[in-house]
């Protein structure tokens, strides 16, 4: 991604994170059509900004890779959850994003992918769905392109 595409991506996902409204219901009821209860009740814990973005790149997923399965497509939607760890709102992301991982809690937000796949291990998600986290395996680059909203 060059300095300029990233650029712009960053503007919009900030954009989007300035409403609190949270997906639509029938976003999140395809969203969890592919996950486990267990990744589900990490799903519900992400932020309704964290939601509807993960929606958006999951569905450009499944554009991208028609025939995904459902482990890709529930690694799509939860992409960013370990996030949560690093308990930063949209402005410490952004700060986290410009600085980069300088102290323990910016890099727990750079490692948020290590985070999530752990996270999916230990509740028995598919090695394909916490592979897939990693940004590892077959579908790596369809997800990277995803993400690139």
């Amino acid at each position: 991604m060059s300095a300029l595409t990233h650029v712009a991506h960053l503007a919009r996902r900030f954009a989007g994170s300035l409403s609190s409204a949270p997906p639509p219901a029938a976003d999140d009821t395809w969203a969890t059509s592919f996950m486990t209860e267990a990744e589900a009740e990490l799903w519900h814990r992400l932020s309704n900004a964290d939601r509807r973005h993960a929606v958006a790149v999951a569905r450009r997923f499944a554009e991208r890779r028609p025939a995904a399965s459902r482990e890709e497509m529930a690694a799509a939607c939860l992409h960013d959850v370990g996030k949560l760890e690093a308990g930063l709102g949209t402005f410490g992301r952004v700060v986290a994003t410009i600085v980069g991982p300088r102290t323990a809690r910016l890099r727990t937000y750079h490692d948020h992918e290590e985070i999530g796949a752990r996270w999916l291990e230990e509740r028995a998600s598919s090695p394909v769905t916490v592979a897939l986290v990693r940004r590892q395996g077959p579908a790596a680059a369809d997800l990277e392109w995803s993400d690139d909203l």
